[in-house]
């Protein structure tokens, strides 16, 4: 597990491009038959992608957790955007289609994934936080998760909001989690930007073509920074940091955040004209 420590808002605004990408970027998240995890200590969020092919492949306990097990003091949040998968935890089996969420709850101890055929194999994108309550294991299907459509053509950023994990969905203890999907001819993501400085935030893009990028920008809304994102990769946004993004094509991307409160709609505006 990679470890990745906060940088403050000076430190930020001094870095050049290779500094901001080892900082903030979270590359390689899936790997055959393998989970790769990143630990943030921004509200201390591990940040993880699993890809099984031909494997069934566990939940790992890394050392630096110095826990009997990986979910003994976390609850973890986990989106599919890959083929059909299969989550076993604590003997329960969860069937996780292509944007479904499953959330796991402080206190499960045995979690394993499998792909329902190798040829189309499932990526369990993950996200975990530390929890001090135990809520119990929920699935919402892509179907269920009441999506709400935003934007408009005219401004390039039409997209649809799906909302998981939040204090109208799931329960959970700090993860608020879900995704958006930009209809063909938007770009824009998260318009007007924004930061919460009660909680930290993630951003993770999919279903981008491969000679595509992402232009995702970051840092004080007076002192704009901006990192180049590939498919199935993933910017870590600190809570001071302000976040938005424009594709070269359409995409979907996973938000997902942790830290003081589960409001949903709980942010301070920093207005396109304001930016500098």
């Amino acid at each position: 597990m990679e470890i990745r420590f906060t940088q403050s808002p000076a430190e930020t605004q001094a870095m050049q491009t290779q500094a901001l990408r080892d900082n903030f970027l979270v590359s390689n998240l899936f790997t055959d038959n393998k989970i790769n995890l990143t630990y943030s200590h921004y509200d201390r969020v591990i940040i993880g992608g699993v890809k099984p092919v031909s494997e069934t492949v566990a939940l790992p306990n890394p050392a630096e957790l110095r826990a009997e097990y990986f979910l003994e003091r976390r609850e973890i949040g986990i989106i599919n955007v890959g083929g059909d998968g299969t989550i076993v935890a604590d003997g329960v089996s969860y069937a996780i289609s292509k944007m479904d969420c499953l959330y796991l709850g402080k206190g499960t101890q045995a979690v394993s994934f499998k792909s329902n055929a190798a040829s189309n194999p499932a990526l369990f994108y993950i996200l975990s936080a530390p929890a001090h309550h135990i809520y119990p294991a929920a699935v919402c299907t892509k179907q269920d998760a009441q999506p709400v459509a935003l934007g408009a053509v005219e401004t390039s950023n039409k997209r649809t909001v799906y909302k998981y994990i939040h204090l109208e969905g799931i329960k959970s203890c700090q993860l608020v989690m879900g995704l958006t999907v930009l209809e063909e001819g938007s770009v824009w993501n998260s318009v007007p930007p924004h930061t919460h400085t009660r909680r930290m935030e993630v951003y993770f893009y999919f279903d981008l073509a491969a000679e595509h990028r992402i232009f995702h920008f970051m840092g004080e809304p007076k002192t704009t920074k901006h990192i180049v994102i590939a498919n199935h990769e993933a910017t870590i946004s600190a809570p001071w940091s302000m976040h938005f993004g424009c594709g070269t094509s359409n995409y979907g991307f996973i938000w997902g955040m942790a830290g003081e409160n589960l409001v949903y709609t709980d942010m301070d505006p920093a207005p396109i004209n304001t930016l500098a």
